[in-house]
């Protein structure tokens, strides 16, 4: 019997990578949907509430395991990352499945969110690496699809398993482990990517030549290039997931808590929400992210989201309101920054940093979500939900304003064309020039 787990190539290798998008929202969604039944069964006070949220997989968590994992793709190769980021999950996982108390839960936690973290940003620079140039948006937005499934689909497990209490939300984990182990062996069968192994080459062949590189982190910010590039997607990035990060983990707890559903209820409309970011993922940004302007695109995006919370703050929270709000929050989000992000974070950086940059943006992003987190249900308790509402409706605002102005024209090139318009090609000349230097040293001699 051959246990050796096939070649996995093309889509099936970029639907293998996606999942763990599908696994990183699931997980986020997964602990959100189970808060108040963890809260009830281990007598959890607002600051542990806090605490998970801040080391989970929506932050601070994450946010490390970025930091960790970013350097060593770039250093060991995306294939590296997928041997073992998922058995590092799947500990977590088990580790929440089990929890009798709180020590329990807040391990299994933060170990989730570091295996997240290490995850996400190689995925989304293996597909773009990976993707023809004319399909780009195409496939790094299957990541987006997974990322917006996996909280439908873990909505309306919360809400089948809801009579069943904790054990219901311990079966929603049980399913994400279970999906993380099939992933982990799918991935098991694919090649290291092309354009990674081929920089190794170009590498070694400065070092050959005794061409030294600047630091990473130098370069990173010192070039005007790499600042721009960095000042578009943490803008992005971080403005809009102080909101939409806070909204993955609180907003089960916001519906309960200020509208008055029940769980059942707010579990349905998430779901919804989810449903229709599945929609407009595929039929707008998966469809058109390669064709239309992209800066329309996303400026379409932000706007609806602007749109939905400003009925969240200002309207009365009822059923006709938060129908608006789900319609145009879950519309907004298959076409706003998450998807964006992913696409530009893959194409502005070399491919000697690719990853790396990832990583240290992420942790950014993710350290301050995990901030806001942590002092978000004292915001709530103490300031009340119209004013909280205004602080997210800021955070859209300056969000699409840095998401408008700094669009990059980077659709149809290939990542080797844009990198060579952004940064020149001055290592391969100054390979060229040190190999001919030494070629003439060898005729004088």
């Amino acid at each position: 019997m051959n246990l050796k787990p096939k070649k996995t190539t093309g889509w099936a290798a970029t639907i293998a990578i996606a999942m763990a998008n599908y696994i990183e929202a699931g997980s986020i969604i997964a602990a959100a949907s189970s808060l108040s039944l963890w809260q009830a069964y281990l007598n959890i006070d607002n600051m542990q509430i806090g605490l998970l949220s801040a080391l989970s997989a929506n932050a601070l968590g994450a946010a490390i395991g970025a930091l960790i994992g970013g350097p060593i793709t770039d250093k060991l190769g995306r294939k590296f990352i997928f041997k073992y980021d998922l058995i590092l999950y799947m500990l977590g996982i088990l580790a929440i499945i089990l929890s009798f108390n709180f020590s329990m839960l807040l391990i299994g936690t933060i170990v989730v969110g570091i295996a997240v973290g290490i995850g996400v940003p190689v995925a989304w620079t293996y597909i773009a690496e990976e993707a023809p140039e004319d399909e780009r948006a195409k496939r790094v937005g299957t990541a987006q699809l997974a990322w917006s499934i996996g909280p439908a689909i873990t909505f309306l497990l919360a809400v089948i398993v809801a009579p069943m209490g904790l054990l219901g939300s311990r079966l929603i984990f049980l399913h994400l482990f279970i999906i993380a182990g099939v992933t982990w062996w799918i991935r098991q069968g694919m090649n290291e990517s092309e354009i990674w192994e081929a920089e190794k080459a170009k590498e070694k062949a400065e070092a050959a030549h005794d061409i030294k590189k600047t630091s990473v982190i130098k370069e990173l910010f010192t070039n005007p290039v790499n600042l721009k590039a960095m000042l578009l997607l943490m803008g992005i990035y971080l403005f809009w997931n102080l909101t939409s990060g806070a909204m993955g983990y609180f907003m089960p707890f916001i519906y309960e808590s200020v509208g008055g559903l029940s769980g059942a209820q707010a579990n349905i409309l998430q779901a919804m929400l989810w449903f229709l970011t599945v929609v407009t993922t595929y039929f707008g940004f998966m469809k058109l992210g390669d064709k239309v302007n992209q800066r329309l695109l996303f400026g379409v995006g932000a706007v609806m989201g602007i749109v939905a919370w400003l009925i969240l703050t200002f309207a009365p929270m009822n059923w006709v309101s938060l129908i608006l709000f789900v319609v145009l929050w879950g519309s907004s989000a298959g076409i706003g920054a998450q998807a964006f992000y992913a696409l530009w974070t893959s194409e502005l950086f070399p491919t000697r940093y690719r990853a790396g940059a990832q990583g240290l943006m992420y942790f950014i992003v993710r350290t301050g979500i995990s901030i806001y987190s942590f002092v978000l249900p004292t915001i709530l308790a103490t300031l009340g939900f119209k004013v909280t509402g205004i602080i997210m409706i800021s955070f859209l605002a300056i969000h699409t304003i840095i998401g408008l102005v700094l669009t990059p024209k980077t659709q149809g090139k290939t990542l080797t064309q844009i990198e060579k318009e952004r940064y020149g090609d001055s290592a391969n000349i100054q390979v060229k020039e040190a190999a001919q230097a030494n070629n003439l040293k060898e005729v004088r001699g």
